[in-house]
């Protein structure tokens, strides 16, 4: 059945369990996902990559479009989606007896991932700024304000674009 729909969640998963895993580290060399694709300005992860809940990211987008109402029409885009279902034993439980049983949903991102992002109309920076500032305030980890000039990132390190050769 359909659990927990006050929060974000799948409508369907194929495996109600799913081990613990861990969070990717981005060493292959993609970029993807850590420039703006939907708004004009975002926040991205430049601390250790994390867990996040779906009540963690319910609650920063409200405080995003708490402080975004002043203008009309804006949006808010998630880039994230938690679809990793996190089982948890009792305390004081004894080993053995199965997986614990489900109690919310999470989603693991790396460093360098854009998390949210503010768009939909032409918006001043210093309100995206602000909005984006407390919802990070709301989230683990640090966080970097990015816009639309923002370079990728692959993990810790900007990539800088490459100069065209000179012809002689």
């Amino acid at each position: 059945g359909a659990r927990f729909r006050t929060q974000i969640a799948p409508r369907q998963v194929k495996y109600a369990k799913r081990q613990k895993g861990r969070i990717p580290i981005p060493t292959g060399g993609s970029t993807r996902g850590t420039t703006l694709a939907y708004g004009d300005y975002g926040i991205r992860i430049k601390g250790q990559g994390v867990r996040f809940t779906a009540k963690q990211l319910m609650t920063a987008e409200e405080v995003i479009k708490r402080a975004i109402k002043v203008v009309k029409g804006a949006k808010v885009y998630l880039r994230v989606f938690p679809d990793i279902p996190v089982c948890i034993k009792g305390n004081e439980t004894r080993m053995g007896k199965g997986k614990g049983t489900f109690e919310f949903w999470a989603t693991r991102v790396p460093t360098g991932r854009v998390i949210f992002e503010i768009g939909g109309v032409p918006i001043r920076e210093e309100i995206a700024r602000e909005a984006l500032r407390l919802a990070a305030a709301k989230l683990p980890t640090t966080y970097e304000f990015v816009t639309r000039k923002s370079l990728p990132r692959l993990g810790n390190t900007v990539i800088q674009p490459t100069p065209p050769p000179l012809d002689p």
